[in-house]
């Protein structure tokens, strides 16, 4: 048992100093908020990324309608209200806000694809990666760019 406390401790140790060169080694952008929009970002940002999976099982599932739905709804420029996005804006650095007003076009770019596709009237393969390559490339840059703690 003591061999196998020490192995934690040790990964947890190990842990600890990746975690703080990680952190010193950050070159990203630090975008100042106040605890609560800190807390407010990340939460629309743990939605981005769920939302991106809902994408892809509903592309999996061969229903492009849903997909395009679901990129709309929330993340594409219709769901900019529902994210707080004019109260989170005037606290991002101009180029940060122009990322995200891309990912969000983006969105509903992809969404038309899919709308397209669905009505029987696009091809339901390249366009659609392409579409969604170009959305998830556009969350990529900004969380390469900026970081919030």
């Amino acid at each position: 048992m003591n061999l196998m406390r020490a192995i934690g401790k040790s990964a947890t140790i190990g842990l600890l100093l990746w975690a703080a060169a990680a952190a010193a080694a950050d070159s990203r952008t630090l975008v100042e908020l106040p605890e609560t929009m800190q807390m407010h970002m990340l939460a629309n940002m743990r939605d981005h990324l769920a939302a991106l999976a809902a994408i892809q099982a509903a592309l999996a599932d061969g229903a492009p309608a849903r997909a395009g739905e679901i990129a709309e709804t929330r993340l594409g420029m219709s769901s900019l209200q529902t994210h707080g996005a004019a109260h989170m804006a005037p606290w991002m650095p101009a180029e940060m806000r122009r990322l995200g007003t891309a990912m969000h076009r983006s969105a509903s770019r992809f969404a038309r694809v899919a709308e397209e596709v669905a009505a029987g009237a696009g091809d339901g393969g390249r366009p659609l990666q392409q579409g969604l390559a170009d959305l998830t490339g556009r969350c990529v840059a900004c969380h390469a760019a900026y970081r919030i703690r």
